[in-house]
C-alpha cells in the first residue's frame, strides 16, 4: 500500500535536508579527493528545464494529486485534472527550444564565476532531456519537433559546452519517473489518483518494480558511459530509496564508477554512503555545517521558468552566495531557461553583475575554508592558508564612518582591503580590529561588499 511515511521529505516541491550526523565519510580515496575538488567550487549554475517551461508553471509537480493544492495554483485555464495531466504529458509534441545555443549559455556562465553547472537531465515527469534508448519520451523522438535539430541532444551539447570551458558537469537526475508504465502504471491497484510515489506497492509486483529499478540503471549508465566526463550525478526524489522503493542503488553507482572514478553522488535526503553531500533547499543553515554541502537556491521565486519572474538584486545574490560559503558550503544559484532556449534578459544581467563582483572578490571565495567567527549577520570569515577574509556586509551602528570593527580576535600582522591593496591601519583591542579606512577608499558604492584580507 501507499508508504505515506514519506511526504515528510519534501514539502510543497522543497526537500528538507538531511542532519549532519548522517553523513558518512567515504572510503574510497577518488571519491574523497573529489570532495575537496567539490569544496573548492563554490558556486553552481543550477537548469531545470523542460516541456513545462511553456506554461510557466512549476516543474513536474502538478502531476501529481496529493501536491495539487499547491501545485497547481497557476493552471487557470482547465478545471479538471485528468485532463490537465493530458495536457502537460502531451507537452513534448510542441517543445521547440530553436534558440537554444549552449555556448552561450557556457560563456556567460564562466564571465559570472559559476565553476559547475547541474542540469536536469530529467525531472519526476519523466521527460528526457537526452538520447535516451530507454523510453519514447525525450527530446530526440519523433513527436518532439526539436528532434531534427543540431543540438536536439540536449544534454550532450550542454555537458559539452560547459565542459570545454573548463567548468565541472553535474547530472541531476530524477530516482522517479512518473510517465513509466514501471512507476505509474495504468490500471494500478490505486487507480487514477496520483502520488509521488508508485502506483503500485513494489513489495506485491516484485517482478514490475525489477523491471523499475533496472530501467533507472539503463538510463544513469547511459549517462555515464555516453556523455563525457561526469563530476557529480546529482540524485532527486528523495522518497526513493527506502526499504519500499529500493532501486539497488549502490549496484549502480559501482558500475558508474567503474567508467567516471571518484564520481560524487548527492543522493538526496538518503544520509548513508551515497550521500557524499547535504543539499538544503531554498534555504541556508542557521549555522556553520563542518560536512560538504550545497544549498540550491533560486535566482527568482521558482526553479522552473516563471513569465514575468522577479529576480533577486545583486546584493542579495552575493550576500546569499558570502553566507553559504562562511558556513562551509557551496552555493546552486538555479536560473531557469525560456523555452524557446535562451536565458531571460533579467537573469542574464544578474549573472553579469555577479561575475563582476567576484572578479575582484573571488580570492576570498573561491578554494576557501571556514573559520571562526564564521557568519555574525554583519560580517562573514572565511580563509585560505595563512590569510583570513572578512566580508562587511553592513555598516555598524554608532562607529566613525572611517572606522570598521571587525569581531577577529586573534593577532594579525597586516590588514588590506581586496581589489585595492592598500594597507589599512588598525588596533588590536579586546572586541577585535578596530580598522581605519581612508577617506579615499571610503565610498558605499564602490562595492556591494567590502572584503578585507587579514595576515
Amino acid at each position: 500500500m501507499k508508504d505515506e511515511t514519506t511526504n515528510h521529505v519534501v514539502e510543497e516541491g522543497k526537500h528538507h535536508y538531511s542532519a549532519e550526523e548522517s553523513w558518512i565519510e567515504p572510503r574510497d580515496p577518488k571519491v574523497l579527493e573529489r570532495l575537496e575538488w567539490f569544496k573548492d567550487q563554490k558556486l553552481a549554475l543550477m537548469m531545470h528545464w523542460g516541456p513545462y517551461s511553456q506554461l510557466g508553471i512549476v516543474e513536474s509537480w502538478a502531476l501529481s494529486d496529493d501536491d495539487a493544492e499547491w501545485s497547481r495554483e497557476g493552471i487557470d485555464w482547465v478545471a479538471d485534472g485528468e485532463e490537465f495531466k493530458r495536457q502537460y504529458v502531451n507537452l513534448n509534441k510542441t517543445f521547440n527550444p530553436i534558440r537554444f545555443q549552449p555556448q552561450i549559455w557556457a560563456d556567460l556562465a564562466k564571465r559570472a564565476g559559476f565553476k559547475y553547472v547541474i542540469f536536469t537531465t530529467k525531472h519526476h515527469d519523466g521527460f528526457c532531456m537526452w538520447d535516451t534508448k530507454e523510453t519514447n519520451y525525450r527530446i530526440t523522438a519523433k513527436d518532439c519537433p526539436f528532434h531534427m535539430h543540431k543540438y536536439a541532444d540536449i544534454c550532450k551539447h550542454v555537458f559539452h559546452a560547459f565542459r570545454e570551458r573548463g567548468l565541472g558537469i553535474a547530472a541531476y537526475y530524477s530516482k522517479a519517473d512518473w510517465h513509466t508504465p514501471y512507476y505509474w502504471s495504468s490500471g494500478a491497484e490505486f487507480g487514477k489518483k496520483t502520488w509521488r510515489g508508485p502506483s503500485y506497492d513494489p513489495k506485491q509486483y516484485p517482478r514490475l518494480w525489477e523491471k523499475y529499478v533496472q530501467f533507472n540503471h539503463n538510463q544513469i549508465m547511459e549517462l555515464m558511459m555516453y556523455y563525457g566526463d561526469i563530476d557529480i550525478l546529482w540524485l532527486d526524489a528523495g522518497w526513493v530509496g527506502n526499504d519500499q522503493q529500493d532501486i539497488c542503488l549502490g549496484e549502480v553507482v559501482e558500475k558508474a564508477r567503474s567508467v567516471q572514478p571518484g564520481l560524487l553522488t548527492a543522493n538526496r535526503m538518503m544520509g548513508g554512503e551515497f550521500e557524499n553531500y547535504i543539499t538544503p533547499e531554498q534555504t541556508i543553515p542557521d549555522h556553520p555545517i563542518q560536512v560538504p554541502w550545497e544549498s540550491c537556491i533560486t535566482m527568482g521565486t521558482s526553479f522552473s521558468f516563471k513569465y514575468e519572474d522577479t529576480y533577486k538584486s545583486a546584493t542579495e545574490i552575493i550576500h546569499t552566495l558570502i553566507e553559504v560559503v562562511a558556513k562551509g558550503g557551496n552555493l546552486a544559484l538555479n536560473v531557469a531557461p525560456q523555452p524557446d532556449g535562451r536565458l531571460p534578459e533579467g537573469a542574464i544581467k544578474r549573472m553579469e553583475e555577479l561575475g563582476q563582483w567576484l572578479a575582484i572578490y573571488g580570492e576570498a571565495i573561491y578554494g576557501t575554508r571556514i573559520c571562526a567567527p564564521y557568519y555574525t549577520n554583519d560580517f562573514a570569515f572565511t580563509r585560505k592558508d595563512d590569510i583570513t577574509y572578512c566580508f562587511r556586509l553592513s555598516k555598524q551602528v554608532g562607529l566613525d564612518e572611517n572606522e570598521v570593527l571587525i569581531p577577529y580576535e586573534h593577532l594579525a600582522q597586516q590588514v588590506t582591503l581586496v581589489g585595492c591593496e592598500w594597507n589599512l591601519d588598525f588596533k588590536q583591542i579586546n572586541k577585535g580590529l578596530k580598522v581605519t579606512i581612508p577617506d579615499q577608499l571610503n565610498d558605499e558604492k564602490k562595492t556591494i561588499v567590502e572584503v578585507f584580507r587579514i595576515r
